[in-house]
């Protein structure tokens, strides 16, 4: 038999220094960690010197008199990127000074903000069985889709004029799975129940036909950007946007319309979220900055009052992005709190089985197919159509 003691009578080793040997030997380690702030203090001040010697030549950016038409902007006089450069210039680019700096920047770092609300999120839903989670889910996916696209488009699209219309075409993809997502999302958690029995068999069949349907305008209004008026081009590409956000969005509509007046009864009040419901200043907000960013869309401002003034920081596609990403990130949360919240009325609507939101799922993935189908046979008609102009010169 072997003796146990008690977890009481084990002491732990302690090695004795000796008080001549403490200060020589606290002198080491002091020296030791001040030897590795040192060092990476170097490492910090090599990157700009590691980045010259990956771009030794990175080109100075043009003004607009230096680049094809079909590259240059209302109001904005300099900052352009060079046409025909490596690829490994414009993926650099992103640490340049140019007139697209801000438009990458902003839609790159909502992306990370979408991302990280992702993340904390995948920690409280299970987005895998619950399949009442999956509208949420494809709104997060969506808004992830769109913000990507922006950012690899105003990055990379000064490659060529083809690749200058191939990628705003998938830009015009990314924003029109936002509009499905949106869509979905609004349908499934924010709708009530007056308004689902007027919609429920035509709102997600018209919502995918509008998606779809954006995303053709927004191309072809691309393709003949130059053949046609600015006005006329902005109603092709504005009008199918705008009839899909005002459908997508009309659930919500509805809800901020009853939400100061309904308070006769007090238990459908509460059952349907509309009295004391933490979402409905979330939703609010996201209408509040759509509309904002819808006004800078459509609006050069403020380089349009100081032309040439504006062409690094201050344009109102800048303002754009940033009024949309809040826009994104309000309907996030506003979504959210509407899955905890509203599940009785949610699953009453839609089932306790959650058989729409596979269904929506399945659509989600279709219309991707039918967007990126939509583009590339965009993008073979502008092939075509600078095949056609290089052989007429």
């Amino acid at each position: 038999m072997h003796c146990c003691q008690s977890p009481e009578t084990i002491q732990p080793a302690t090695t004795t220094v000796p008080p001549s040997i403490r200060p020589s030997l606290m002198a080491t380690i002091v020296m030791e960690r001040i030897g590795r702030l040192f060092i990476n203090l170097q490492q910090v001040r090599a990157v700009p010197q590691m980045l010259t010697e990956v771009a030794p030549s990175m080109p100075g950016t043009l003004r607009d008199t230096e680049v094809p038409g079909f590259f240059r902007e209302r109001y904005i006089h300099a900052g352009y990127r060079p046409l025909h450069q490596g690829w490994r210039y414009y993926f650099l680019s992103l640490f340049q000074r140019h007139n697209e700096t801000i438009n990458v920047w902003t839609h790159l770092l909502g992306s990370l903000l979408v991302l990280v609300k992702f993340l904390q999120l995948a920690e409280m839903v299970d987005f895998i069985h619950d399949a009442h989670a999956w509208p949420l889910l494809i709104l997060l996916l969506s808004s992830l889709a769109y913000m990507a696209c922006s950012t690899v488009a105003h990055l990379l699209a000064a490659k060529s004029e083809f690749y200058h219309y191939c990628f705003f075409f998938l830009d015009y993809v990314g924003v029109a799975q936002y509009q499905y997502g949106s869509a979905v999302a609004h349908f499934y958690y924010a709708v009530e129940p007056d308004y689902h029995r007027w919609v429920s068999s035509v709102f997600m069949p018209t919502a995918t036909l509008l998606c779809c349907l954006s995303c053709l305008g927004c191309c072809y209004g691309k393709y003949r950007n130059h053949s046609l008026r600015v006005w006329v081009r902005k109603v092709g590409q504005v009008v199918p946007s705008a009839m899909a956000y005002a459908w997508d969005t009309s659930p919500v509509f509805h809800r901020l319309l009853l939400w100061p007046t309904s308070h006769s009864d007090d238990i459908t009040s509460a059952a349907s979220g509309v009295v004391g419901d933490p979402a409905m200043s979330f939703h609010g907000g996201q209408v509040a900055f759509f509309l904002s960013s819808a006004f800078f869309f459509t609006n050069p401002l403020p380089e349009r009052l100081f032309p040439g003034h504006c062409d690094f920081l201050g344009q109102g596609h800048q303002l754009f992005h940033i009024f949309l990403v809040i826009c994104t990130l309000c309907q996030i949360q506003a979504s959210h709190l509407d899955y905890l919240g509203r599940r009785p009325l949610y699953t009453q609507l839609h089932g306790e089985g959650g058989a729409a939101a596979t269904i929506y799922l399945v659509q989600y993935g279709a219309t991707q197919v039918v967007c990126v189908c939509i583009a590339v046979f965009m993008a073979r008609k502008v092939k075509r159509l600078l095949d056609c102009r290089d052989k007429s010169k």
